[in-house]
């Protein structure tokens, strides 16, 4: 579990620490690519801000504060680019056949957000997530701690893309919760951003854009003030997507303020963010589990610091991968 004590949230945890929050991966063996799923089988109030210019979601406008449903049944996070979205049908499918969803009178029916990542470089890029690979994800799905690092929708992830691909390194899937006056907050991020990795207490370059000879890092930020020209991008081949959850009861309008402020813990563990070539996208989750409420305030930090906690955990349980001629090394091979 996440630390009880305010003075001490650097402790790990998960976002499964939430009271109602199931997590699953599917990670495809053919090429590194999968995905991921966060479950609430009792529905939870929904929130989400998308902040990167290149995103690739669904069911986005469904979570407004104005529309009309306050409520969903999981969030897909996916490889695959746009293809990977049709990972979220097999979610649908798989919350169905466990009797979980809206009741719409002839059906329940299942509300599955979803936000995918651009993992194509490596390997045959046409595989990619599909439903049945959904299905498996939301198969796989426990109240236990998940895996982090290559995995799900972190297993084809990649970082620091500035000066190029050839020049990057492995991003991955992280978590991390916090608790704070029997509240627990957590999140499960996969990283696969344009920029660096940065420790958000040393401002130190964790992970990232590799000096040309590939033994070193380049530290992105510094490189382009000192005047670095950066590789022209394709764009959309970029982005960090994931969910914050906490069990505290919120309300709609609530949950899209804790999902603005997830972003915060981006903003600390990736530089550059939020460019033109990434699709950042954070969803928020409230179960109401714990039966209490907290001030806006310490969600809001709560859900920044577990944000960048998962960032950096996601890198550092990263391992270096070698797929379609492409080697990407991870924090360990440095």
């Amino acid at each position: 579990m996440g630390t009880t004590s305010n003075s001490s949230l650097r402790s790990a945890g998960s976002i499964t620490d939430v009271a109602g929050i199931e997590v699953g991966h599917f990670t495809d063996t053919r090429r590194p690519t999968g995905c991921s799923v966060v479950i609430v089988r009792d529905a939870a109030v929904a929130g989400v801000d998308v902040r990167g210019a290149a995103p690739g979601t669904r069911e986005t406008d469904l979570l407004s504060p104005t529309n009309l449903v306050d409520r969903v049944h999981a969030v897909l996070l996916a490889g695959g680019s746009a293809w990977g979205l049709d990972a979220a049908g097999g979610v649908m499918r798989w919350l169905e056949a466990q009797g979980v969803g809206m009741e719409v009178g002839l059906a329940k029916l299942p509300l599955v957000p979803a936000a995918v990542l651009f993992d194509l470089f490596l390997g045959d890029s046409t595989i990619r997530p599909d439903a049945a690979a959904g299905y498996a994800a939301c198969e796989a799905a426990s109240v236990h701690a998940p895996a982090q690092g290559c995995v799900g929708a972190g297993a084809g992830a990649a970082i620091g893309k500035v000066f190029g691909i050839d020049r990057a390194m492995k991003g991955g899937i992280g978590t991390a919760s916090v608790t704070v006056d029997g509240v627990t907050v957590g999140a499960l991020v996969a990283c696969n951003a344009l920029g660096d990795v940065i420790d958000p207490d040393t401002g130190r370059v964790i992970a990232g854009s590799r000096t040309p000879d590939g033994k070193s890092l380049f530290d992105t930020r510094r490189s382009l003030l000192r005047g670095e020209a950066p590789k022209p991008l394709i764009t959309g081949t970029n982005t960090t997507i994931g969910v914050v959850a906490t069990d505290a009861v919120i309300t709609k309008a609530q949950a899209t303020r804790v999902a603005t402020m997830s972003h915060d813990g981006l903003a600390r563990s990736i530089n550059p963010v939020h460019t033109m070539s990434d699709g950042d996208t954070m969803f928020a989750l409230g179960t109401g589990k714990s039966g209490k409420t907290l001030g806006m305030m310490t969600l809001g930090t709560m859900a920044a610091e577990v944000t960048a906690m998962a960032v950096v955990r996601a890198i550092r349980a990263a391992r270096g991968v070698t797929a379609g001629g492409l080697y990407l090394p991870a924090v360990s091979d440095l």
